[in-house]
């Protein structure tokens, strides 16, 4: 199925996307894929922000696009990589019976799945700026990617193994 598929059923089901992704068997190299894919995402979704910022502040755009690279394109798969491996190990201690591969696919794909509300919180803090609207739109990002993690992180270590 394409990944934009994917990511619709993902709000209709997301149990049993995860379950479909780790029946796929454990390749590394299409974990690493959707973590790259959705931190692209998550750098993309600031460029409207920034660029509201840097005119504001009558600052140079470049610097601070430089700087959300680094962030999402180095930095933040790292400790993507930390906080998935730590909630393997906490499902551990709770009877999870999974592998370290299903806890990164279970965070990664929530990081992708939720790219349209992403890219949607960056339209409205770039266009609207700081204000209800914004609130409104991060509770609703931040809800669905817990949403998501935390049923495809179910899925991954006390789902069918």
């Amino acid at each position: 199925m394409a990944v934009t598929r994917d990511i619709a059923a993902t709000y209709r089901g997301p149990r049993a996307v995860m379950r479909r992704l780790l029946d796929m068997g454990q390749r590394e190299d299409r974990a690493l894929a959707i973590l790259m894919a959705g931190c692209i995402v998550m750098f993309i979704a600031q460029w409207p922000r920034l660029a509201r910022e840097a005119y504001l502040t009558e600052q140079e755009l470049n610097p601070l696009l430089g700087g959300a690279l680094l962030a999402w394109a180095f930095i933040a798969p790292l400790i993507l990589y930390a906080i998935a491996l730590i909630s393997h190990w906490i499902a551990r201690l709770f009877g999870g019976r999974g592998t370290g591969f299903g806890a990164r696919m279970a965070l990664f794909w929530a990081l992708l799945a939720t790219s349209p509300l992403v890219l949607l919180h960056g339209l409205v803090a770039g266009f609207i700026g700081p204000g209800p609207g914004l609130t409104a739109v991060g509770l609703i990002w931040f809800t669905a990617f817990a949403a998501f993690w935390g049923l495809g992180l179910k899925e991954a270590e006390w789902g069918r193994t």
